[in-house]
């Protein structure tokens, strides 16, 4: 007999339906798993024959054939270890599914029958919705993650009983249930403020231009001086995640597998810190099965790069791509994936191999060669598509013992929030929402100086050497700058400084 069973599957982050059909027939004992699954799908039968075996049922005899459909699309993962033992069952007429066309599920079996977590249930339960599916049946521990989708109801289930019960109506389960705002407030805190950092008043209000506008920043300074700290707290100051952001940024970590179990969304901006011994797949994406890289995890937050030079240089000559576009597109021999990466980019070095150069406090001891060569590792390119480029000197003693209590995160948020919405207005309908996503066109249009403001940036052109995409990189943190300041037009002290976090470009790299 016949069965089929609903299941999905994930390619990249997008979900797609998937049949599983169960065949049990007369014949020699024989099991067949076809529709080009992966090494886990293989293995399911045994998982499944053991589940089975262990909840009392029966294993059926015979000659059976499981088929994952769409035959031509690979299979990997152990998700479909639930439908195949449901499936098996209903063909073997041990159970009378009445409910079996209805609903579409998901699951990795346990030897006991115990249903385990799989990584991409929300995309599947959107592709689910999408697909006009009655009912999704999912882990107990991915239900929360599962039912922020608006009109499914989703059904968890904790093991294999439970599933055959709700597919042959001797069990009634109640649909999970999430109060989306309620998970939005609650998990939308940060544990860390910028009021913890103690000086650094230039750093800061440079982190407040890049948040503004979006723009890349590259810090730069000795050893303890707060550039990791500065760091992690520019998450704090970017606008709180949308609930269609959320949605985006959580479906990208279900299909990492990052999202913790009994976690409905990923309500903060995601802050990403690779080590430098980062490889390229494990920063961008890839593998045979492509998954998404950093890059793609700090979407919609902060990728930080400590000690930029220290990463292979090839593989940091791949962020090019996310960094201009806002997406990473991974290509193999039978498929290629696009993966969301519109990141912040924020990088830190220091100055020298040892760290000291320009410190007045340390001798640096390194030749001019050996800086050279650090300096080197980081491509030309590559800086200049990094907005603002900021030093970070060592904080002096009466600024860490000062008890004043500094800008907090929600002060400078405030600002950052206010710059975005004159931004949000000024390119509505241009398909763009921040200044650093600008084209020609709209510099043109939006970034107009008078006379006096053009000699100034005429002779800063001059006099640093600055390329033509540091003359629009210039412009377009003028205009975030103007935005901060609320201003429509860009005035002189506004360029003024913009060119100060270009200035160190000529003074480290020539």
């Amino acid at each position: 007999m016949l069965a089929k069973v609903k299941s999905l599957g994930v390619l990249g982050i997008e979900a797609y339906p998937i049949e599983v059909e169960c065949n049990v027939a007369r014949g020699l004992r024989y099991l067949a798993i076809v529709g080009l699954p992966d090494t886990a799908v293989k293995e399911s039968a045994e998982r499944v024959q053991a589940a089975v075996t262990n909840r009392q049922y029966r294993w059926p005899l015979g000659h059976i054939t499981i088929n994952l459909a769409p035959a031509d699309t690979r299979k990997e993962g152990p998700a479909y270890d639930l439908p195949i033992a449901v499936g098996l069952l209903a063909a073997d007429e041990q159970i009378d599914a009445h409910r079996l066309a209805d609903v579409a599920m998901v699951g990795e079996l346990a030897l006991d029958g115990a249903v385990r977590p799989v990584k991409g249930v929300l995309p599947m339960a959107i592709s689910a919705r999408d697909a006009g599916v009655g009912g999704f049946v999912v882990p107990e521990a991915n239900a929360a993650e599962a039912a922020v989708v608006d009109g499914l109801k989703v059904y968890p289930v904790r093991t294999l009983d439970d599933a055959l019960g709700l597919v042959t109506d001797r069990a009634i389960l109640e649909p999970k249930t999430v109060d989306i705002a309620s998970v939005l407030a609650q998990t939308a805190r940060y544990d860390v403020d910028f009021a913890d950092v103690k000086g650094q008043e230039h750093a800061k209000r440079a982190l407040t231009v890049a948040a503004a506008g979006h723009h890349n920043v590259l810090m730069i300074g000795p050893p303890g001086s707060g550039k990791t700290m500065l760091a992690k707290r520019l998450p704090t100051i970017l606008p709180p995640l949308t609930l269609e952001e959320a949605l985006e940024v959580t479906k990208i970590h279900s299909v990492a597998g990052e999202l913790p179990s009994g976690q409905a969304l990923v309500a903060t901006r995601p802050f990403r810190d690779p080590h430098h011994t980062a490889s390229t797949p494990a920063l961008v994406g890839g593998g045979s099965y492509p998954r998404p890289g950093e890059v793609s995890l700090a979407h919609k937050g902060v990728l930080f790069l400590d000690e930029l030079p220290e990463f292979n240089r090839a593989t940091l000559e791949t962020l090019r791509q996310p960094i201009e576009n806002g997406t990473i597109t991974i290509s193999r021999a039978l498929m290629s994936v696009k993966f969301p990466a519109e990141v912040l980019v924020t990088a830190s070095l220091n100055p020298c191999p040892c760290g000291n150069r320009g410190d007045p406090a340390r001798e640096c001891r390194c030749t001019v060669g050996q800086i050279r060569s650090y300096m080197s590792r980081v491509s030309g390119p590559l800086l200049d598509r990094i907005d603002i480029h900021i030093e970070v000197p060592r904080v002096a003693y009466r600024e860490l013992r000062d008890r004043r209590p500094g800008a907090s995160s929600a002060e400078m948020r405030e600002q950052v929030i206010a710059a975005r919405e004159r931004q949000r207005h000024r390119f509505a309908g241009d398909h763009i929402s921040t200044n650093a996503r600008m084209t020609n066109r709209h510099i043109h249009r939006h970034c107009q100086l008078d006379a006096e403001t053009e000699s100034l940036l005429e002779q800063a052109m001059a006099q640093h050497a600055f390329s033509a995409r540091s003359y629009t990189r210039i412009l377009k943190v003028a205009r975030t700058i103007a935005d901060l300041a609320g201003e429509d037009r860009i005035r002189l002290e506004h360029v003024s400084e913009a060119i100060q976090y270009r200035s160190t470009e000529r003074h480290y790299w020539r």
